[in-house]
């Protein structure tokens, strides 16, 4: 019997329910289908998604296996491979936002219509969305209490890697067919470097963060030059590591006494909160989740040269412009700098979140759709257990406090240094030359001052609430 194995945002072998439930129903036939889910997303994680199913497919075919790559609408394509080598079952992976559930609720009626079995399995979160209630039966809408429900969940332990005898594969696409590096504008090879691909490179950092800098995480991971962050959301949200695996190692590092442990999981179920505000509200990444906003004068034109100069980091405040620019280059941004920049946009600029959010979901490698919704809105004042719209980040004073010494800003930024260092250089090798910017360039003047932008803000944020 062969049974299918779709893969969607699972690329490991290790700790996969899906592939496990596949291997046991028979000879698994790895299928990656390059549908509407992928052809909409942003030109970095598209592209980072190529070099991660690029790794994903040598190693199934190092073990034997061939992974059947085809293009098209998974509602129609999916069954057509089950009748195409005769499956007799098919399992893949939950997803959560509103197309993916819809996409798939409509794959798995069509598939029990033709006698194939159809199996969703979770892996991509810890908790399913529905599984986590309040006292009263309904959804969280605040982390702290979410955290206090979860935390003392016991957590199945981690699946080990399968070795499933493997089934013979039809003819298939290739990688190169479908160019899903073909809208990366920023040079491709500047970011490369800066990635983690595949199982191994994430169960290796992962092991390094444990080893290194867990101990330390709580007590320095806002300050953006200290390398104590583990960098994981890279894998997670391809599913190169499952968070079974941190959460476990985690606990095992806080049982031993680490300081920062705990403080880790609580980053690690951030991501679980996000997804279970994803589940319960379809439409967080184009719609204000409190009410009372959408009257709010933020402006949405994305062609405003303040709206340029942000994505540029060239908006003349140092901390924003080399948190961009560190973006642009890396394809990830510092947890501390996502908020700064965000702040910066959407009150010192009154730009609203949704355009931070697509400028995020075109840049980053670890672009994630229900941590960058909700992140967005968040900061912005209208999110789930928002920062209040008046507390308005300081960039100036976030970095005096957490980049003292000016480690991060000389990090990333060329402009007027005598000798700059060759990560800022390497911003001019990564943007577009369309863009006509050079490192001998005078260093912008704000776009709009902080003291200025500030009491824009608040005059706007007074005026909706008078």
């Amino acid at each position: 019997m062969t049974a299918i194995w779709w893969i969607r945002r699972d690329f490991r072998l290790s700790d996969n329910p899906a592939l496990v439930a596949a291997a046991t129903a028979g000879d698994v036939l790895p299928v990656f289908v390059c549908d509407a889910s992928v052809d909409s997303l942003g030109a970095a994680p598209k592209w980072r998604m190529g070099l991660g199913l690029a790794h994903l497919i040598a190693t199934i075919e190092a073990k034997g296996g061939r992974v059947l790559l085809r293009k098209g609408d998974a509602r129609v394509i999916v069954p057509a491979i089950a009748r195409e080598v005769g499956a007799t079952s098919v399992h893949w992976g939950r997803l959560y936002d509103k197309d993916a559930i819809a996409r798939d609720t409509d794959v798995k009626s069509t598939l029990k219509t033709m006698g194939v079995a159809a199996h969703s399995h979770a892996g991509h979160l810890l908790f399913e969305p529905w599984t986590v209630e309040t006292k009263t039966g309904g959804y969280y809408k605040v982390y702290s209490p979410f955290w206090r429900a979860v935390k003392d969940s016991a957590i199945a332990a981690t699946l080990p890697m399968s070795a499933p005898t493997w089934a013979g594969c039809p003819d298939s696409d290739t990688l190169d067919d479908w160019a899903l590096g073909a809208q990366m504008r920023r040079g491709a090879a500047v970011v490369a470097p800066h990635c983690h691909v595949g199982e191994e490179a994430a169960l290796a950092r992962l092991d390094a963060f444990i080893a290194r800098h867990v101990d330390h995480y709580k007590a320095k991971r806002d300050f953006p030059a200290e390398p104590v962050c583990s960098g994981l959301s890279e894998n997670l949200t391809y599913g190169e590591i499952s968070p079974r695996t941190i959460w476990h190692a985690g606990m095992r590092a806080m049982e031993t006494g680490a300081a920062g442990a705990e403080h880790f999981l609580k980053e690690l179920t951030w991501r679980e909160f996000a997804y279970h505000l994803l589940y319960n509200e379809p439409d967080l990444a184009t719609h204000n989740h409190r009410e009372g906003w959408d009257t709010f004068p933020w402006r949405e034109d994305r062609t405003l040269s303040e709206v340029t100069a942000w994505q540029q980091g060239r908006t003349g405040i140092r901390f924003v412009d080399a948190a961009m620019r560190e973006l642009y280059v890396t394809g990830t941004m510092h947890n501390r700098a996502r908020m700064i920049v965000a702040s910066y946009l959407t009150k010192h600029l009154m730009v609203h979140w949704r355009v931070g959010r697509a400028w995020f979901e075109d840049c980053l490698i670890d672009w994630d759709p229900a941590a960058n919704a909700m992140g967005w809105q968040w900061v912005a004042g209208c999110g789930p257990d928002a920062a209040p719209y008046f507390r308005i980040f300081n960039p100036d004073g976030q970095a005096e406090k957490f980049d003292k010494d000016g480690t991060y800003l000389r990090t990333w930024i060329a402009e007027g240094t005598r000798n700059p260092s060759p990560t800022a250089l390497s911003y001019f090798d990564a943007i577009p030359k369309a863009w006509g910017l050079s490192a001998q360039d005078r260093y912008p003047d704000p776009v709009m001052g902080l003291t200025a932008g500030r009491e824009r803000a608040l005059a706007a944020y007074s005026q909706r609430n008078a």
